[in-house]
């Protein structure tokens, strides 16, 4: 009697557990900044794997005219298996991106934060976002609108038998300087094989610079896809001129 009650006591701390003990994993974000003229955006993704619980610390370089990383871009650090110093990974991550976060001046202009929508916020849509380009009271200019749709996308093979089907996304602005407008800034035929295997898209944040130019609105876009123990989140960058 005694072994069955340890079953069911191990039973019930089993279903007492948190549940992101079994859960995927969901990476942190982090702006670094923009080069003088807003050629190069750059920003930082870290967190810990599901499945194998190790660090990792990701820096993207982005060529904003292009839509394009730079070379050498994605930095990406994985610690070994179990380990999950994310200092450690988020160091050596920064140690090697510090020779272009120096040449492009990145640290000079962070640029803004100026809307952010994660998978945990409770409330606004996962489809869009409406905001400010600038934080400031009493209000400068007029809000903008952005939109996600998900689109048909062709399933990769490597993706067969883990997800039902293929997914990409588009963006919109529905709205520019609080003028309805029915302009999509973004579309995409397929998803890039590095994305892993995404099963939906949520539109979670927005960067603005100005520029002598134009202004650059760096949408942040979170990717939901298929993990080890659930879905996994990570974030892409996409940039818009309004």
């Amino acid at each position: 009697m005694r072994q069955i009650g340890k079953i069911a006591a191990i039973a019930a701390g089993a279903f007492l557990a948190p549940p992101a003990a079994f859960a995927g994993d969901f990476a942190q974000v982090r702006p670094i900044g923009f080069s003088e003229d807003g050629k190069i955006f750059a920003y930082e993704e870290f967190g810990i794997q599901d499945g194998s619980g190790s660090a990792y610390a990701n820096i993207y370089f982005i060529d904003t005219a292009k839509d394009e990383y730079l070379p050498g871009s994605p930095i990406r650090v994985q610690a070994p298996e179990n380990e999950s110093s994310l200092r450690r990974v988020r160091a050596e991550a920064a140690a090697k991106a510090s020779p272009a976060i120096a040449h492009y001046s990145l640290n000079d202009h962070p640029g803004q934060l100026v809307a952010l929508n994660p998978y945990s916020e409770v409330g606004p849509a996962a489809d869009s976002l409406r905001y400010y380009a600038y934080p400031a009271e009493p209000r400068v200019g007029e809000p903008y609108t952005l939109r996600l749709a998900e689109t048909p996308a062709p399933l990769p093979a490597a993706c067969e038998g883990l997800v039902d089907k293929g997914v990409g996304f588009t963006l919109e602005f529905t709205e520019k300087a609080g003028k309805p407008v029915s302009e999509v800034v973004y579309s995409e035929e397929r998803a890039p094989q590095s994305r892993g295997c995404p099963t939906g898209y949520r539109i979670a944040g927005v960067v603005t610079y100005d520029t002598p130019q134009q202004p650059i609105h760096m949408a942040l876009v979170m990717v939901l896809r298929f993990g080890f123990e659930g879905l996994d989140g990570r974030w892409l960058a996409v940039p818009l001129r309004p």
